[in-house]
């Protein structure tokens, strides 16, 4: 973490609502200016180049990342699933929000541990770190080790991010609108719907709480896969303690030997096919932070349950439809798994059904490869990502799927994107089939693919 990124949180809706209306002053301050001197050197103006020319660019993402909580979480959704609606320009500013946020001063951190634990808190403590070693959207992460010898990690919510969730939201709307950023006819409500309703949750540490342990109960003695334990007497809504994972960077697999590797990214896929098709319960952000490999045991340490995504709707039946119909080549059975999932409506075109179809098949290219598939040297995310332009572009694909399928999406994106970074090589056709019919031979399936 960059320790210079120390700035307050502006922690009252009325302070947070007058520093995003002078970003969108400085923002039109600077186009108009820019837009008069190409004026006056005959060049006519385009309005998209005025708004993001590179030192609005640097002014919104710095801007918004000292604002964190909703402003910088409906960033970074639009940028995962918009981006190739907006201009390529607000796309990059949306994109480094993803790593991007500063740490709030010692007065603010003391005040919120103050409320949460009482002021004689560092009592509790052999140790604190009062320099955080992560921060996020929602909250930055601190390494303690209490009276009892055990290391721990806080997390502390910034103040004001809970209350200011909704006219956040609101606001980052109305920008968006001012600036005309999204293509005409362009819904955003249903992103920003999203994006409420999981801030409201990850808000609320206790909830995370509960998740972390839902999750446990499913994963059980996982020899591979390890959790952290809520420290139940240090956690509250505001500051949730957990016992500190030990583990690298999952991203230094990718200097580990080749079969580590494949075995490792195996295993990853492995729960993920788990949580979508048998659990119903998906840690729905993939970021790498949150995996942590330990070269001693060759295990992964598995972070952050905020944004765990719970299926109360059976879409685990719709997803493992949707995933069979494609191993079969069926394609009247993905026409009719999309149109439930909510990628596409029956009475849609037939060319808008048949080219869902085939984004579907195409995103499922490394489960119907023979043999195993190399994530390193594939082009699949740029063929998808040339396909989403093309189909984003037109009205009829403007439509924000429902969120439990934009969290798939994001798990899905991530899962392939670890894998082609640690440069894995993985049977996926055999792992999608044995997720699908758990209880059948491997080997048998092995011998059935083409």
């Amino acid at each position: 973490m960059d320790n210079g990124k120390q700035t307050p949180v502006p922690a009252s809706r009325i302070r947070r609502m007058v520093k995003l209306g002078k970003l969108a002053g400085g923002v039109a301050a600077t186009a108009m200016n820019r837009g008069a001197r190409q004026l006056a050197s005959g060049k006519m103006p385009v309005t998209s180049e005025l708004l993001l020319n590179p030192q609005n660019a640097r002014r919104i993402t710095s801007q918004l990342s000292e604002m964190r909580g909703a402003v910088m979480k409906v960033g970074q959704l639009l940028s995962m699933e918009a981006g190739d609606l907006l201009p390529r320009e607000m796309t990059e500013i949306l994109a480094g929000l993803r790593a991007s946020a500063h740490a709030m001063p010692d007065a603010q951190l003391q005040q919120v541990l103050d409320q949460a634990w009482g002021v004689g808190w560092p009592d509790r403590f052999e140790s604190f770190e009062r320099e955080p070693f992560a921060a996020a959207s929602i909250g930055q992460v601190h390494r303690a080790k209490d009276r009892h010898g055990r290391r721990l990690a806080i997390k502390v919510q910034y103040p004001g991010v809970s209350t200011s969730i909704d006219s956040d939201v609101e606001n980052v709307a109305r920008l968006l609108k001012l600036f005309r950023l999204l293509p005409p006819g362009f819904d955003l409500q249903p992103l920003l719907e999203i994006a409420r309703r999981q801030l409201h949750d990850e808000a609320d540490y206790r909830l995370e709480a509960l998740a972390l342990r839902r999750y446990r109960e499913h994963l059980g003695q996982d020899p591979v896969f390890r959790l952290p334990r809520v420290i139940d007497e240090l956690s509250g809504v505001q500051v949730l303690a957990m016992t500190f994972i030990e583990g690298d960077s999952i991203e230094t697999l990718a200097s580990a030997p080749a079969s580590l590797r494949d075995r490792m990214a195996s295993h990853i896929v492995d729960l993920a096919l788990k949580e979508f098709l048998h659990w119903g319960v998906v840690q729905s952000d993939p970021n790498f932070a949150n995996f942590l490999f330990d070269a001693r045991d060759n295990t992964i340490g598995l972070l952050d349950f905020g944004a765990l995504s719970i299926n109360h709707s059976g879409r685990s039946e719709t997803f493992a439809r949707l995933l069979t119909a494609v191993m079969d080549g069926d394609l009247e059975g993905i026409v009719e798994a999309a149109c439930e999932a909510g990628y596409v409506r029956a009475s849609d075109p037939f060319n808008c059904r048949m080219a869902i179809a085939d984004l579907v098949q195409t995103a499922a290219e490394p489960a119907l490869h023979s043999g195993s598939y190399d994530f390193g040297y594939s082009s699949l995310s740029q063929r998808l990502g040339e396909k989403l332009w093309y189909l984003r572009n037109r009205e009829a694909f403007q439509r924000i799927p429902p969120a439990d399928v934009i969290f798939l999406h994001r798990k899905l994106a991530g899962i392939y994107l670890l894998c082609a970074r640690i440069n894995a090589r993985v049977d996926m056709r055999a792992r999608v089939l044995e997720a699908l019919n758990p209880n059948h031979d491997r080997s048998a399936k092995r011998l059935a693919a083409p």
